[in-house]
């Protein structure tokens, strides 16, 4: 079953006279349980999609349905609440609280659900048991180091057991041993079931992914399943799908390797410390 499925996205910003396409005509699918990669330059739409697939803006125009639920058209409200209960996100720069332990980070987002305090405090103490830093609970972001406090953010992404993470960059500010770990860890998360969507310039973190999608010019230029760096495996090239200039309709990675995919700071509620780009 698609958890995402994306037809015909638009997305065109107005800037004095200009008039610039960020999307243009963006359709695929992503089923539960895969590991996406969406790699391109600067300007090339890959944030815009991010952004409307994390539902924090919605497309010009074009559907997009996310756990059988419309978006496209939602108010805020309805955007805040479906990012609350079905969205995790991870930042590269943390976006932790910087006078705030790391429970009290992780617990933001139940703040945001209603969910009263003793629950809050336990279901924050499993999310960081469950990325290794259980013991350092009461430690502030400038007492842990940059994968710490990644791994803190990661801990608030899974709290409110969401269906999908989506992380931005999530290695951007951490060196390479340290990234290894991270990506690792989201690997981890999604052997265990989770959907996980990742924006990335570094092509040795979006080898981790089981599926990679190039865009360039608010189109998507190449959609393809590979063998995931967590396989251990480098023999074999990437599956090559079919697609076009335009769009692409597929499902996500989990089919066989080879195999052809169908058609088909501050905070904001219901996210914590979001910076939206347009690019």
């Amino acid at each position: 079953m698609a958890l995402i499925e994306a037809r015909e996205l638009t997305k065109t910003y107005v800037m004095g006279d200009q008039t610039v396409h960020a999307l243009r005509g963006v359709s695929l699918d992503i089923e539960e349980g895969a590991f996406v990669a969406i790699m391109g330059a600067s300007g090339s739409g890959k944030s815009t999609l991010m952004n409307i697939l994390g539902c924090l803006d919605l497309p010009t125009s074009g559907i997009y349905r996310l756990a059988d639920e419309a978006v496209e058209g939602m108010a805020a409200d309805q955007l805040a609440s479906i990012r609350n209960r079905r969205i995790g996100f991870v930042f590269q720069q943390f976006n932790l609280l910087p006078r705030t332990s790391a429970l009290e980070n992780v617990e933001l987002p139940m703040v945001y659900a209603g969910i009263k305090s003793p629950e809050r405090r336990e279901r924050a103490m499993r999310a960081l048991q469950k990325v290794g830093l259980g013991e350092r609970f009461a430690h502030t972001p400038a007492e842990l180091s940059g994968g710490q406090q990644q791994r803190v953010a990661i801990a608030r992404a899974l709290v409110n057991d969401p269906q999908l993470i989506l992380a931005d960059e999530p290695t951007g500010a951490l060196d390479s041993q340290t990234s290894e770990d991270i990506m690792r860890l989201l690997t981890d998360l999604n052997a265990q079931g989770m959907t996980v969507v990742l924006v990335t310039h570094e092509s040795d973190i979006a080898a981790w992914a089981r599926r990679k999608i190039v865009f360039r010019d608010g189109h998507i230029l190449e959609d393809v399943l590979q063998d995931s760096k967590q396989s251990g495996s480098d023999s074999n090239s990437p599956a090559k799908l079919e697609t076009d200039s335009h769009s692409v309709e597929l499902s996500a990675a989990g089919p066989p390797q080879g195999a052809r995919a169908p058609s088909g700071g501050s905070a904001v509620h219901g996210v914590t410390s979001v910076g939206v780009s347009s690019a």
